[in-house]
């Protein structure tokens, strides 16, 4: 009878390393195939269209005022130290304006990063335009390595009148790979 314990022990094993394999994979998985959601369905920003502003303003309306908040987060244990040089500006749409995110890799190797932005309100997002911004492109870091990461930005004079707060928000993500320079 002990035979066919150890036999159904080692199905039960065997079927749990699998279990165990598959979740590894899925979980590996889960940034190209956020990426492909993102081409797919255009949110977070991550198809390219919009990325950077195809038309610089042309007026600025001095008479309009709009609040822009900025915000970081990495997630739970990520090995980054990542926030705004500021919480919020008072922008004038139209205007070009210039911020920073500071960014630092708590660990004693060297990392990659991607930034992935999300505006607030969502209506919002076709009328805040960014010319430059460290979110275009993966960010090396040296083990320890800390630095401020510009944003060039400026709001549509054409943003609905109603909004009068728009959210810029970047959560900073470490790839899967060590850095190399």
């Amino acid at each position: 009878m002990s035979g066919s314990d150890d036999k159904g022990d080692r199905t039960l094993v065997a079927k749990l390393v699998l279990l165990t394999v598959g979740m590894f994979a899925f979980g590996y998985a889960l940034v190209p195939l956020y990426d492909v959601f993102c081409e797919v369905t255009g949110i977070g920003d991550r198809t390219g269209v919009g990325s950077a502003a195809t038309a610089l303003p042309t007026a600025i309306d001095m008479d309009r005022e709009i609040e822009v908040e900025f915000v970081a987060s990495v997630n739970e244990g990520a090995p980054w130290e990542f926030r705004p040089s500021v919480s919020r500006m008072t922008v004038h749409p139209g205007k070009m304006y210039k911020t920073t995110f500071y960014a630092r890799n708590t660990t004693d190797k060297g990392l990659v990063g991607q930034a992935v932005p999300s505006i607030a309100p969502g209506l919002a997002t076709p009328y805040l335009q960014k010319t430059e911004c460290f979110c275009f492109t993966e960010q090396r870091f040296d083990a320890g390595e800390g630095r401020d990461m510009p944003v060039v930005f400026f709001i549509d004079p054409e943003l609905p009148d109603y909004l009068d707060t728009v959210t810029l928000s970047y959560t900073f993500f470490a790839q899967n790979r060590v850095a190399t320079r």
